[in-house]
């Protein structure tokens, strides 16, 4: 039986495709002319033998086959970019010190040091995990050369928005939502969300008081767990057994989104720097892009 080969490109176009929403849109993006991408579809069904996508509305959506042809061609372009920038990176050494906010140094860092690490097997990463407004301090002060995160004040002189996400309010089965004041569990000042989450109670004329506060995440977590009061962060690394409150049945105000920035010490940055930097920022794009449904809402009465 003769090799199939897929190409890249092809996969590329259908990628992109679907994350997009629209084929036009992706076109667009490739700069590649609506037929071109067409083209490149009929050409991978022609070559697997079976449909990869169908009819749905106005639009196109996969098939079963084109959903597992999916997850291959990201792990196949994924491994590709990786083995461009391995073969790239051979000769680069030296330090990059990144700085990360809480919320990503359980899922997200393991991925993009494991990928750096392949790639530029010779330069060596120092990292910080601290609050936002910290990290960005840090980095227009020149002691970090990278850092993720969150939009809470000045931003650094150098730093790209990666995209805004829903700060929703958290809570457990032992959480007192009904209790009146509403008892928070909530970072220490200087915290935006802690800000917002005042602001919001307080416009809509629901009482509150501060029941736990620390400067750690997983402390926060665990006194949402026991019960001492809700709090309120983005979806990223919710705990399993902690849930997104449903704000309706709970007259908890909307709260407003937040914005992630990817800051950098200089407008160029070294190479090492710059290849951890393409990483990172890859693997948000592709987290975002493969992102369900966050959390589902718990109407909690106690």
């Amino acid at each position: 039986m003769r090799r199939i080969l897929l190409d890249p490109d092809d996969l590329q176009s259908y990628c992109q495709g679907l994350e997009l929403g629209s084929f036009a849109r992706a076109a667009e993006r490739l700069h590649r002319s609506t037929s071109a991408v067409s083209a490149q579809l009929k050409k991978l069904e022609e070559q697997l033998g079976v449909p990869i996508l169908q009819k749905s509305g106005r639009g196109l959506t996969p098939t079963p086959a084109g959903e597992a042809l999916l997850s291959y061609a990201r792990r196949l372009l994924e491994l590709n970019d990786e083995a461009v920038e391995a073969v790239r990176g051979i000769s680069l050494a030296g330090i990059v010190r990144l700085g990360l906010a809480e919320d990503f140094g359980e899922g997200l860092l393991p991925q993009v040091l494991g990928r750096f690490a392949r790639a530029c097997p010779e330069v060596r990463v120092e990292m910080r995990v601290a609050r936002s407004q910290e990290l960005q301090r840090l980095v227009a002060g020149g002691e970090l050369d990278l850092a993720l995160a969150w939009d809470s004040g000045p931003r650094a002189p150098h730093h790209q928005a990666i995209g805004r996400h829903a700060v929703h309010w958290i809570g457990s089965a032992a959480s007192r939502i009904s209790s009146s004041p509403l008892p928070l569990a909530l970072f220490d000042p200087p915290c935006v969300i802690r800000t917002q989450v005042c602001q919001a109670l307080d416009q809509a004329g629901r009482a509150w008081r501060l029941a736990a506060s620390g400067t750690s995440l997983a402390g926060l977590w665990s006194a949402v767990r026991a019960g001492l009061g809700v709090s309120a962060r983005t979806a990223i690394q919710l705990p399993p057994d902690l849930v997104i409150l449903d704000k309706t049945a709970h007259a908890l105000p909307p709260l407003p989104a937040i914005e992630l920035l990817l800051c950098r010490a200089e407008a160029r940055l070294a190479p090492p720097a710059q290849r951890l930097h393409d990483i990172l920022h890859q693997r948000l794009a592709a987290h975002q892009n493969t992102q369900g449904v966050e959390a589902e809402a718990l109407n909690i009465d106690n």
